[in-house]
């Protein structure tokens, strides 16, 4: 399902209409009219100033109002309405690997550029942090058709590389939150696999990004879409198998017995479970998108349960 794109950076105006196209014409069919906006808090537009009661936070204190009135009035606040998304895209060397019907990195273009279109359609600013071999390129938040066509093209346009050293999925959350990310909706598009360099992992086992994830998810809705490929999950049944390092491109070469296979759909199983574990505990919601199945339902089911006030965060999750 994944839309072909021209070498970069060369990205046509066509090719960025028809993403945008693709993904509003299939989005519209199963969300419409399902956009519920964020209100979280008690809201940071000042509104009107009244009497203090017993329970009100003394950190609304209008002391302005109070000195002339000589009673003590607090300032209410209007709810934030106006929802911001923010999309971490993950389009390092990892995510250029794919056995069925597209790469991960396109899966991921694919589904970033129709959250795009769902947040820009309401008139809400959506940007994004975008990570790729060459670095980590920040497209700040902004509403309308035109944002989001330029947005469209840097996640087009953005090169696929095969092998390489690339920035830490735990730097680009922590960016975030460094100052505070305003409320609003972060959306991770990631396989939430790590390098060998910084950010790979902490000493108690969990993974670098762990922490991070949780700092962001205390104060905004987060859902970490986890992008896989079935063959990252189990090997093949095909006698030796040819192996390249995204990281390094080193090449190996491996007879898939079954004893090897069964190990290996094992560990595989198991570091699934415990990445899955560790977004639940930070607080975020997680969906799987898998590269040989349609993402949407998966995708549209998660914001569609996320954003309706009230709702309930997923099971055994605390909030910070």
């Amino acid at each position: 399902m994944s839309t072909p794109l021209p070498p970069p950076p060369y990205v046509p105006e066509a090719v960025v209409r028809r993403l945008g196209l693709h993904a509003s014409r299939r989005l519209d069919g199963m969300l419409q009219g399902d956009h519920a906006r964020a209100v979280l808090g008690p809201g940071s537009e000042p509104a009107e100033a009244r009497p203090h009661v017993v329970g009100d936070d003394a950190r609304r204190i209008d002391w302005a109002v109070t000195a002339r009135t000589g009673e003590v009035h607090v300032r209410t606040a209007t709810a934030d309405r106006e929802l911001e998304t923010t999309l971490v895209v993950d389009l390092t060397p990892s995510m250029a690997f794919g056995t069925r019907g597209s790469e991960k990195r396109d899966l991921a273009v694919a589904a970033a550029t129709g959250l795009v279109h769902l947040a820009s359609g309401h008139g809400d600013r959506v940007g994004a942090l975008v990570l790729s071999g060459t670095g980590t390129r920040r497209v700040p938040g902004r509403s309308g058709r035109d944002a989001a066509a330029a947005l469209t093209r840097v996640l087009a346009g953005t090169p696929r590389t095969a092998h390489g050293t690339a920035p830490a999925l735990a730097d680009a959350l922590t960016t975030l939150s460094r100052p505070p990310h305003r409320r609003g909706l972060v959306v991770v598009l990631s396989d939430l696999l790590e390098s060998g360099g910084q950010g790979a992992g902490t000493p108690d086992g969990q993974p670098g990004w762990a922490r991070p994830l949780r700092i962001l998810a205390a104060r905004s809705d987060v859902v970490v879409a986890q992008v896989v490929d079935r063959r990252e999950l189990e090997l093949p049944e095909v006698g030796t198998l040819s192996l390249v390092d995204p990281e390094t491109g080193r090449l190996l070469e491996v007879r898939a017995t079954p004893a090897l296979r069964s190990r290996y759909a094992a560990a595989a199983a198991g570091r699934a479970e415990r990445q899955r574990a560790a977004v639940r505990a930070a607080g975020a919601r997680h969906v799987l998108l898998s590269t040989d199945r349609d993402w949407l339902p998966q995708l549209a089911r998660t914001l569609s349960a996320r954003h309706r006030p009230g709702a309930a965060p997923a099971s055994g999750v605390r909030r910070a």
